[in-house]
Parts: structure tokens; C-alpha cells; sequence
């Protein structure tokens, strides 16, 4: 899409349905969108975390099931289902059994959270990516719930950036 000035510029309804595609939450696309215009990508930025902060938990759910797990990067044409594949091209260079390992870790966390596993992987080598989610099996379902709305927020505002066509 291109620079602050043209998102500010957007309709209403396709200001929502690209940030939809960032966090796929509709309250909290209509809340990020409500705020324009921005005066700046940092505004926009802050506005989104804060959006995000008061996502409810079902809304966080509603978000995670718009992801991939981790390693099972998607084969649609959706501008988020590139996003995907490109925040988790770590994993390209797996080994099988890097990416088995992965799996495992995805079903352990699975069957403990009740939700998938998620995690902001871009820039995130397969290892990192692995010890992160053998790591996150130790919390609570509190401090957990927490990481998820960070790493949640982490991928919207990176996905906002791709939006904008904005470095990371």
C-alpha cells in the first residue's frame, strides 16, 4: 500500500480489512482504524499495541486461529498467508529432524494450552523457534496467555510495517 499518508487516506472499511490481514481481530480493526489519521508510523504502532492490550482472551483465540502453526507455513494467496511463509523462512533450512522436533513441541503445547502455539518467527532460526516452544511448556496458563498477547502484538505490528511498506 505504500506510506502513512495513503492509510490515513483509506475508507473506513478498507482501513479495517487491511489490518485485518495484521491482526485478524475485528474490533481491533476497527479501534486501530478509528484512530486516523496518524501522524506518524509510530502513532499507528502505538495505537495497535495498545488495541492489542485490550484484546479479550476470545478475541486472542478468534487471532490465533488465523495462524499457521509453526513449521506448517500456508500455501494460500492470501497477502497474509506471504506474510506467513516469509516470517517463518527459519525453517527453511530444517532438517527433518528439526522439523519433527517442532511438530512434537507444537502438539506438547497443543495438548497443555488448549490453542497453538504461536510466536513472532520472524527473523528466528529453526532452533530458536524450537527451544522457545519446548521453553513455553514451563509457564502457567497466566503467564502464558500474556506471552501469546505479546508475541500477538509482535506480528501485528510487523505485519503493519509490511503493510506500509515500511522496514522492520
Amino acid at each position: 500500500m505504500g506510506r502513512i499518508e495513503e492509510f490515513n487516506a483509506l475508507a473506513a472499511q478498507r482501513a479495517e480489512d487491511e489490518l485485518t490481514a495484521c491482526c485478524a481481530v475485528p474490533r481491533w480493526a476497527r479501534e486501530v482504524a478509528a484512530g486516523r489519521p496518524y501522524p506518524d508510523l509510530a502513532a499507528l504502532l502505538a495505537a495497535a499495541h495498545a488495541a492489542s492490550a485490550r484484546l479479550t482472551w476470545p478475541e486472542v483465540t478468534q487471532a490465533l486461529a488465523a495462524h499457521p502453526r509453526i513449521g506448517q507455513r500456508p500455501t494460500g494467496q492470501r497477502r497474509e498467508d506471504g506474510w506467513s511463509r516469509g516470517e517463518q523462512s527459519g525453517l527453511d533450512a530444517a532438517s527433518d529432524g528439526t522439523r519433527a522436533a517442532i511438530a512434537e513441541a507444537n502438539e506438547a503445547y497443543e495438548r497443555r494450552f488448549g490453542h497453538l502455539f504461536l510466536v513472532c518467527a520472524a527473523g528466528r532460526t529453526d532452533a530458536e523457534l524450537l527451544a522457545a516452544a519446548r521453553a513455553r511448556l514451563a509457564h502457567d496458563e497466566a503467564t502464558e496467555r500474556e506471552v501469546v498477547r505479546g508475541e500477538l502484538a509482535k506480528i501485528a505490528a510487523l505485519r503493519i510495517r509490511k503493510l506500509l511498506d515500511e522496514p522492520a
